[in-house]
């Protein structure tokens, strides 16, 4: 890994003191990043584990971003569970409840703080209305909390977070189609049924239409095979686009945080 760049599953606890043995401030701020996917259908094409892949990806990218821009950059083993109602009719696909979400992230942001990290940053991939809620409480809560630390959530449903991403992903036409599928190319080619992928015809659903309406989950869309999009046109070029928008969102995000001072470690 690069310097500046550490994997707190492969650390020992002395380096883990070591790294934050500097007071705060820091020359160098302590950010960590916890990748929070999901396990879930993404239709026939992609793993169940396709939001964790990319949110793992996106944190890998956005730590060395971070490095590079004075920051000590700390990835948290990923989380692989979250709620996943909308997927429910789809075998594999399990989740947890929404106050158990919020309580496991209320939780691991707190015993940060109090370690001593300086931000936690939550980089999300899975887009479930409940899941994306979830995350916009944990973040209100934390700070009405009082607890040390920064917690922050670069949310990519927010418009002008939207607008860095590709267009099928605008167009809220994006569960497992071109956008999901290109970055998990990019990942790793293999853990796409390519064969699959070239066959599936285009499903255009405009899911936030579906949402504002009620719709609570993936069949309610008419995404019978849990996909929508045009996964057939996915390319890992695409992948590494849009990974470089990603990683950029993210390290922005905390670039902004710690220019506001808004809320300061304690």
């Amino acid at each position: 890994m690069s310097a500046g760049v550490h994997e707190l599953a492969r650390m020992t606890y002395p380096e883990v003191e070591a790294l934050l043995a500097e007071p705060q401030p820091r020359a160098r701020p302590v950010v960590a990043l916890l990748a929070t996917g999901s396990t879930e259908a993404h239709g026939p094409h992609l793993p169940l584990a396709t939001d964790s892949i990319i949110s793992e990806e996106m944190a890998r990218r956005a730590a060395e971003q971070l490095a590079a821009r004075g920051y000590e950059a700390l990835r948290m083993p990923a989380l692989h569970y979250a709620v996943t109602d909308w997927a429910a009719d789809f075998a594999g696909s399990a989740g947890v409840s929404k106050d158990a979400a919020r309580a496991t992230l209320l939780s691991l942001a707190r015993r940060l703080g109090v370690m001593g990290v300086d931000a936690l940053v939550l980089v999300n991939a899975h887009l479930e209305p409940d899941n994306i809620a979830s995350l916009r409480a944990v973040i209100r809560e934390h700070a009405e909390s009082g607890a040390p630390g920064r917690l922050l959530f670069p949310d990519k449903t927010r418009r002008r977070n939207a607008a860095r991403l590709s267009e099928e992903f605008q167009s809220g036409s994006c569960h497992a189609g071109q956008y999901e599928t290109s970055l998990v190319l990019a990942v790793d080619p293999g853990l796409v049924r390519q064969d699959i992928a070239r066959g599936l015809p285009e499903h255009h659903v405009p899911l936030h239409e579906h949402i504002a309406r009620g719709a609570q989950s993936f069949l309610d869309c008419g995404l019978d095979q849990a996909y929508c999009g045009t996964p057939a046109q996915a390319s890992a070029e695409e992948g590494e686009r849009s990974y470089d928008a990603l990683a950029a969102m993210v390290a922005d995000a905390v670039d902004e945080a710690f220019a506001r001072g808004e809320p300061r470690p304690k």
